[in-house]
């Protein structure tokens, strides 16, 4: 089967991998265009590009699939098209190219966490239990019928990266039992049922903590937004970038955003009991241990988070 792979992320790569490990033919691949990255700015190949440039595979480089990029899918008669975080809408002239259609590894059970940010907002609410689902693209927000789905427990510890990247090597499995399926002739997507949740993309003031939540609250945020867009504070008008904060429900007299040192430790107060800061990095210096941080504090006991 003939098979148009397109994909962004790093966490689109297990499942190209996996899809040429099981005999795939992968025709080309659609990512998005270079973009800068570093503080250099440099323009650097998405992962899947890069991995594509790798297995020597055709890329189509595109920032959304307008005409002219239609007709180049088009150009490779594909079978079928995986999606797995490609970063753009497929309309409906390129959903109609392949006979199987666009079929989608979405890292949620649908229809639950329906957008860009799915696995980061269920960390953000505090799911047990999260998971992926393979489903026929539409043009509605992931709206298509279901081919299969897995679980995936969320550990109390986990930030969405660490989620992310267990489903991108579990989600591959699913991606291609769901095209080995739809190849032999067995696969029978179902209507999704449940309640619908939307998960829209993530912004830095997403990683904003605010101090008078609950810590528990707190640290589902601090992970959920870890790696990407992060934690962060203000503190005397600078923002202050934080690692996911722990729980200490022993330390109740803290105000909310009040910093203690407390040995090896930094405690901030909540809107219920403490938490214990991770890494910290200050505006314009590297990323250190809190015991680091605090020993540059003029007066420690007088810092409050904003």
């Amino acid at each position: 089967m003939r098979v148009l792979f397109a994909g962004t992320p790093a966490v689109a790569v297990p499942s190209l991998d996996a899809l040429i490990d099981a005999g795939f033919e992968i025709v080309a691949v659609l990512t998005r265009p270079d973009a800068p990255t570093g503080r250099k700015r440099i323009l650097t190949p998405s992962p899947v590009a890069a991995r594509a440039a790798e297995l020597g595979i055709d890329i189509i480089h595109a920032s959304k699939v307008d005409q002219e990029t239609t007709g180049r899918i088009a150009s490779y008669a594909p079978d079928v098209a995986a999606i797995v975080a490609y970063g753009g809408l497929v309309p409906q002239a390129a959903l109609g190219i392949p006979r199987h259609g666009w079929i989608n590894l979405h890292f949620s059970l649908l229809p639950a966490w329906r957008g860009a940010a799915p696995v980061q907002r269920s960390v953000i609410a505090g799911d047990d239990i999260t998971g992926a689902a393979t489903f026929l693209l539409e043009e509605g927000l992931d709206t298509g019928p279901v081919f299969g789905t897995l679980t995936e427990t969320v550990r109390p510890d986990d930030t969405a990266g660490d989620l992310l990247e267990r489903l991108a090597r579990s989600g591959a499995i699913l991606l291609t039992q769901t095209l080995s399926a739809v190849d032999a002739g067995q696969a029978a997507p179902q209507p999704q049922q449940g309640d619908v949740s939307l998960a829209p993309k993530l912004t830095l003031d997403d990683g904003r903590l605010d101090w008078t939540q609950p810590a528990l609250a707190l640290n589902r945020r601090s992970r959920g937004v870890t790696p990407e867009p992060g934690a962060w504070t203000m503190l005397d008008g600078q923002r202050v970038k934080l690692e996911p904060v722990a729980l200490r429900p022993d330390t109740r007299d803290l105000a909310p955003g009040q910093v203690r040192v407390d040995g090896k430790n930094v405690l901030v107060g909540t809107g219920s009991h403490a938490v214990q800061l991770g890494r910290i990095q200050p505006a314009g210096k590297k990323m250190m241990p809190p015991a680091d941080w605090a020993r540059g504090l003029a007066t420690p006991e007088s810092v409050e988070f904003e």
